[in-house]
């Protein structure tokens, strides 16, 4: 691995035409690199996407989204940030690594592109610089070889936890729920119809019929189910051990490459419980409909 560093960094070197790019996604073409060269680009925003067509030479994308100062709850620097990577099914012709501390860490060789490819997430404090590095893989014939990949950053500047996060099969405290429901990408009172599980990716599936929709960002909820009711689908990671229940729930959580992960999901009756309770004590951080 040090030979291939070595290597990189004499590409890097000699890389007198590099292109710079400060944006949030990028599409670009091999065949317009100096041969041996290596493009340099940087990414600043939460989410975006990288299409590099007719993998030759290599790409150095460094990471450096822009913090704002002392916006986590606390009032303090975020503690960290988290990448999220989801490789497309077409994922051909260069292997991608994480640069870090002067080593490369493999995260997808090419063979392992499917379908729907596993995602790839990794962490490190806003004081260290990362970068990710494709290195193209030699190819007689490159005309069909694409590498594609979308990425989502996580922090605490942005309330929104990294998935999958540590601690997500843990029951939500009744803090964090108040704050779930003020806060998630969508929340929706509904049952579960439904379980099921992909030993292949780790994750469970939850159909959910909805009863009532309070927010979305997106209609991952939409009519077609029961009359009169949307259905829609939240994932959690199979370690969770979700299991079908009776009873109507409270269903909070977060779009991740455009699918809706679960946070907190109280049974209904113990979150009017809850938030009535802080909103005597004026606790409660959002107003929200209770009936």
């Amino acid at each position: 691995m040090r030979a291939l560093w070595a290597l990189c960094l004499a590409g890097l070197a000699a890389a007198l035409g590099s292109f710079s790019a400060d944006q949030c996604s990028w599409r670009g073409s091999g065949l317009s690199q100096e041969l041996g060269s290596v493009e340099q680009l940087t990414l600043r925003c939460a989410e975006g996407s990288l299409e590099w067509l007719y993998p030759t030479g290599a790409l150095r994308l460094r990471l450096a989204p822009r913090l704002p100062p002392a916006t986590t709850a606390d009032g303090r620097d975020p503690r960290h940030v988290t990448a999220c990577l989801q490789p497309t099914g077409t994922f051909r012709g260069a292997q991608l690594y994480l640069e870090r501390d002067g080593e490369l860490e493999l995260l997808l060789p090419e063979a392992e592109a499917a379908p729907r490819p596993r995602v790839r997430c990794f962490s490190w404090p806003p004081h260290e610089q990362v970068a990710l590095f494709l290195q193209a893989t030699p190819q007689r014939d490159i005309s069909r070889r694409i590498a594609a990949f979308r990425y989502e950053l996580r922090g605490d500047w942005l309330a929104r936890p990294a998935l999958p996060a540590e601690g997500v099969c843990r029951p939500c405290n009744d803090t964090e729920l108040l704050m779930a429901i003020c806060t998630s990408d969508f929340v929706v009172r509904g049952t579960i119809h439904s379980v099921s599980n992909d030993a292949e990716l780790q994750e469970s599936v939850i159909g959910v019929s909805a009863v009532r929709i309070h927010r979305q960002k997106f209609p991952l909820f939409q009519s077609g189910g029961r009359p009169g009711r949307a259905a829609g689908s939240i994932r959690t990671p199979l370690r969770c051990g979700v299991r079908p229940g009776p009873g109507t729930f409270l269903f909070t959580g977060w779009l991740h490459f455009g699918e809706a992960w679960l946070s907190c999901a109280p049974r209904y009756k113990d979150f009017q419980r809850i938030y009535e309770g802080a909103r005597r004590r004026r606790q409660n951080p959002c107003e929200f409909p209770v009936d």
